[in-house]
């Protein structure tokens, strides 16, 4: 399946041909989406082993709140949006999308935010950050999101990524358009930026399986995998769910013996306040099993991301 986003002044003729039953693509809705993902970081944060970094993660996360409220963008996504819909490719694809200076001006507010409430290490990353030229950082930027890991520290990437995921879900929000599903491939890049999802979240419906989202790690969209296919390599044949607790267990992982990777499932029916980005990094033993059983991650986390 493929999901192409229809430009606004398409919508009208688009509709007349097909009505979605299922929403193929969720674009973020910016209201608390930063504050709410502090908060499960520190409500989670008391009964796990990794609880002080949940914690530096909740100070981030509530900092990007801040800052995206401080920092509106105004942009005129539609000239992008014919282009990228004439080429069937994402509108905010990472590796050709121009990046304007909005998004380092948000990671110095970040920054700004963030200096009074760090310490040690952490603090002196911030401080060189701060002193970085603006062609330094297009580096850090540019590394990360061609997914050269190794060019940058992994304790500089959470910092980088934050900005550049406010920037990116500030106009995945501002999009003006439909999606509709096609017949293709690439379900496991967001549609959207053509990043790579955190997790898959199981929104409560009227299914009783519920409704599979991917949920992007940079624009914060969510797209439907319909359930029953490998998300990384569309195989169907050796799929496995494990889970650390039992069989109604709200984090659960989906492995695939074709292209050994696997990929957590957040059920929303178990706990209505999962959170994608939290309740991933707050169950990072069951990525430690999944590990031992020679599978690997085929996503990424915005405050795990590998590094030097």
């Amino acid at each position: 399946m493929t999901i192409r986003i229809i430009p606004q002044e398409q919508r009208e003729t688009s509709d007349k041909q097909a009505v979605e039953t299922i929403p193929p693509l969720l674009f973020p809705r910016l209201k608390n989406i930063y504050s709410r993902r502090a908060a499960r970081l520190r409500q989670l944060a008391p009964k796990n082993p990794l609880g002080d970094y949940l914690r530096f993660a909740a100070v981030i996360a509530q900092a990007q709140d801040i800052v995206l409220y401080d920092h509106p963008l105004r942009i005129d996504l539609r000239p992008r949006l014919a282009e990228s819909a004439a080429q069937g490719k994402p509108p905010l694809d990472i590796h050709t999308f121009p990046r304007s200076a909005h998004w380092q001006r948000l990671l110095h507010s970040l920054i700004a935010e963030l200096k009074p409430e760090m310490s040690g290490q952490a603090l002196a990353v911030l401080e060189n950050l701060e002193k970085a030229s603006s062609s330094e950082l297009e580096n850090l930027a540019q590394a990360l999101l061609a997914g050269d890991f190794a060019k940058v520290s992994s304790d500089t990437s959470p910092f980088i990524w934050a900005a550049l995921s406010i920037y990116w879900a500030q106009m995945a929000a501002l999009i003006p358009g439909n999606a509709r599903a096609e017949s293709g491939e690439h379900r496991q890049f967001c549609p959207v930026c053509a990043s790579v999802p955190v997790t898959g979240v199981l929104h409560m419906d009227a299914d009783p399986h519920g409704l599979r989202y991917l949920h992007c790690n940079l624009c914060e969209s969510e797209w439907y995998v319909a359930p029953g296919k490998c998300t990384n390599c569309e195989q169907t044949r050796d799929l496995h769910s494990w889970s650390l607790d039992n069989a109604h267990a709200t984090v659960k992982t989906e492995s695939c013996g074709d292209c050994g990777t696997y990929l957590k499932l957040l059920c929303q029916e178990h706990d209505p306040a999962v959170e994608p980005v939290a309740d991933d990094l707050a169950s990072l033993v069951l990525d430690a099993r999944m590990e031992q059983e020679g599978f690997a991650r085929s996503s990424i986390n915005p405050f795990m991301f590998p590094g030097e």
